[in-house]
């Protein structure tokens, strides 16, 4: 379960996060054991992380958050966040956080979105000058988008197919806990892994820190609950208008590759973020791990 070991002169990135907006919704939503009122509803953010290469100094962006402009969106967005037990907030989004370090979308050199959900997909239009990053699994999903099929929740041209870079995990190695990760600058500094459950072609992140060993993992929405991922509480399958509804289009592989994140946890100087965290922005909302500032490296 070891992660790769550092070399002489090893490369690590500089990981920032970035405000992507909010969405409020019931808890219930998200874990079996909510606070017992369906009425109570909480306000998780969509994180997106500005990495930063030690050496080439390339701008390297995980996850656009919400799109700013709600009224853009295929009628099945809209018609989920008019649900009045839910809200969007995109007043903070991430080209609005990446200015607050005086950079711009054309400064940066990679988009690696973690999947095609809305709340994760911002403006890519946005990014003029940015070779995208996916997952090969994801292209027959994007054929099943809008318009093609009018109730479908994400756009078929979402990406820029010049500009994209599919990536085929069935050759990759193992890294650590994980069965397959791609490196993705050859040098051990940052592996896009295969991360399955929630959406086809679902990936993480995890980047290397420091040159001694320090790793942050990026978890996107592998889990949308720290409670699920500490074993205090477990993913919610059922809502009021399905009983067989759940976030994830594959309950049982989703919690396989919770497992390999609890694997991860084990090993020290190791730290792990999902991209709905609510406890964590509630600590640091507004503090220096976000751009221009960095989150430490343990």
């Amino acid at each position: 379960m070891a992660l790769p070991s550092e070399v002489v002169n090893q490369a690590f990135c500089v990981v920032s996060a970035l405000d992507g907006g909010h969405i409020t919704a019931p808890e219930d939503l998200f874990i079996t054991n909510p606070v017992p009122d369906y009425s109570n509803r909480i306000t998780l953010p969509s994180l997106c992380f500005l990495i930063q290469h030690s050496t080439n100094g390339h701008k390297f962006l995980f996850d656009l958050g919400i799109p700013p402009n709600l009224d853009s969106y295929p009628p099945a967005v809209q018609k989920m966040i008019a649900n009045p037990s839910t809200s969007v907030d995109a007043t903070h989004h991430c080209v609005d956080s990446l200015a607050k370090g005086n950079t711009r979308p054309e400064d940066i050199d990679y988009v690696c979105i973690s999947h095609i959900h809305w709340d994760h997909t911002g403006d890519p239009s946005a990014f003029t000058k940015a070779t995208f990053i996916s997952n090969e699994a994801v292209r027959p999903f994007l054929a099943e988008g809008y318009p093609t099929k009018p109730d479908a929740a994400h756009f078929s041209d979402l990406y820029p197919m010049d500009r994209t870079r599919f990536l085929d995990f069935t050759e990759c190695p193992t890294i650590g806990p994980f069965p397959r990760g791609h490196d993705f600058y050859g040098d051990g500094s940052l592996y896009i892994i295969d991360s399955p459950g929630h959406l086809p072609g679902h990936i993480n992140v995890l980047a290397r820190t420091s040159p001694d060993g320090a790793w942050i993992y990026l978890a996107g929405d592998s889990t949308h609950h720290w409670k699920i991922i500490t074993g205090e509480s477990s993913i919610k399958v059922g809502a009021p208008w399905d009983p067989t509804w759940c976030l994830h289009i594959d309950k049982n592989l989703a919690e396989k590759h919770i497992d390999h994140i609890r694997e991860l946890l084990k090993i020290s100087r190791v730290r792990v973020l999902i991209a709905h965290e609510l406890d964590w922005y509630a600590d640091n909302k507004g503090g220096s791990v976000f751009w221009p500032g960095s989150i430490p490296s343990l």
